[in-house]
């Protein structure tokens, strides 16, 4: 059976805030090294997936130049696959702007269809798990389904967050919900729906000539199927899956990852995450540096005397002396300076923290605030930024009018005449 992978990549994140204010969900990093995306492309790689399609939409500059040609992922192929990202284009008939999940692959199912796949996957691409997706596919193929969902059991205070799904004893689909007040089950949706191909063209040419319809894969096209008489099967995940799309649980994510017993392998040797990187000198650390549950990428820089405890730094990251960085993901080439203190913080690229600064805080209180810092932003000397306080991208010295960011507050670039 030939299969083809379609991912979704065109999300814009609004609730990620700055870190989404200049690149799409997918393409934000992630765990130092990686973005998002990696791990769905990985994990098409991993399972013997080398025809993928990848759909963007909001800012995927910084996407198309992370995926490249697709060499890191051995998707550098023409005639045996290989990856494609296709963007919303305008033709002589309806095509625009995608206005849902659905919509989105109805616009390129031209593209989808050539070459006939039998089988067409649709993932997320800002989702992290790492997923085998054979078993998925003879789960499929020995039900005789038209549709297989991916889903997971959620926390059920959590599951008003998610599409949830009910089954029979034989794991056929009865009910599905999209978000509901009050949750009938706790087995969520990931967003991982293997289609037979002539099916899906089938319920996306019918959705798109549905008046009403938003055109999304949960709120519309599941519902339907579900109600239908297609076979829609649920195949059980046990393993670890995070939807990153919020300040919260993109920071959570990263804090599972420092746990003493990793829910997410990033280690093994038989499901390797690729990625695109660039030559960095290893990292150092003096002798009087203090490290713990840390994850510190090359070209970092931790001097005499400062500390970092349970923080991701990316590649680049140099902490001055006296510094303090604790429980925070600090990305790439941030320059903490001496006496600053970064606590439950997330901090964009290219950022310098002046002296004495203090970023985030409340590690000793039960709820979690974080502050967040946008790429190329600067934090005066001897600033506060208190624990849910946001600064934007590009935010320079000018732009700040108190020395103290407030819970709450969001202070953004100021943009001259010329600017705007």
């Amino acid at each position: 059976m030939k299969t083809r992978a379609v991912i979704l990549a065109g999300g814009e994140g609004s609730r990620l805030g700055a870190l989404t204010e200049k690149r799409t969900k997918p393409a934000v990093p992630f765990a130092g090294k990686y973005r998002i995306i990696d791990f769905a492309l990985s994990n098409c790689v991993n399972s013997g997936i080398f025809d993928v399609l990848i759909l963007a939409q909001y800012r995927p500059q910084s996407l198309i130049g992370h995926i490249g040609a697709g060499t890191p992922w051995d998707l550098n192929r023409d005639f045996t696959g290989g990856v494609k990202i296709l963007t919303p284009y305008k033709a002589r008939h309806d095509s625009d702007w995608y206005t849902g999940t659905a919509d989105a692959v109805q616009q390129n199912f031209s593209f989808i269809k050539d070459g006939r796949p039998d089988l067409v996957l649709i993932l997320s691409g800002d989702h992290i798990y790492t997923m085998d997706y054979e078993p998925m596919i003879s789960f499929h193929m020995d039900h005789h389904a038209d549709l297989t969902m991916g889903t997971i059991s959620v926390p059920l205070d959590d599951a008003s967050r998610f599409g949830i799904i009910a089954t029979n004893a034989k794991y056929k689909v009865t009910s599905f919900v999209e978000k509901p007040a009050n949750p009938p089950s706790n087995l969520a949706n990931m967003g991982v729906y293997l289609f037979n191909r002539e099916l899906l063209d089938k319920v996306l040419w019918e959705d798109h000539q549905q008046d009403g319809s938003s055109h999304d894969f949960g709120k519309d096209i599941l519902p339907r199927l579900v109600k239908s008489k297609a076979r829609v099967f649920a195949f059980p995940y046990s393993g670890y899956w995070m939807d990153v799309g919020t300040v919260y649980s993109y920071w959570q994510a990263h804090m599972d990852m420092l746990s003493p017993s990793p829910p997410l392998k990033l280690y093994s040797r038989s499901w390797i995450i690729h990625t695109r990187t660039e030559e960095r000198p290893p990292a150092r650390l003096p002798a009087t540096a203090h490290v713990y549950a840390s994850m510190i990428c090359d070209g970092c820089f931790i001097e005499a005397g400062a500390r970092v405890e349970s923080s991701v730094l990316s590649p680049g990251v140099i902490v001055r002396a006296r510094a303090v960085v604790r429980e925070s993901i600090i990305l790439t080439d941030c320059e903490i300076a001496s006496g600053a203190v970064v606590e439950r913080a997330i901090v964009d690229k290219r950022v310098q923290i002046g002296e004495n600064a203090h970023v985030g805080g409340g590690v000793s209180t039960a709820e979690v605030k974080i502050a967040l810092i946008g790429k190329n932003s600067v934090i005066p000397a001897g600033c506060v930024v208190e624990a849910g306080a946001e600064i934007g991208t590009d935010v320079a010295l000018s732009d700040y009018d108190e020395a103290v960011v407030r819970d709450g507050q969001v202070i953004q670039k100021r943009r001259s005449a010329n600017e705007v």
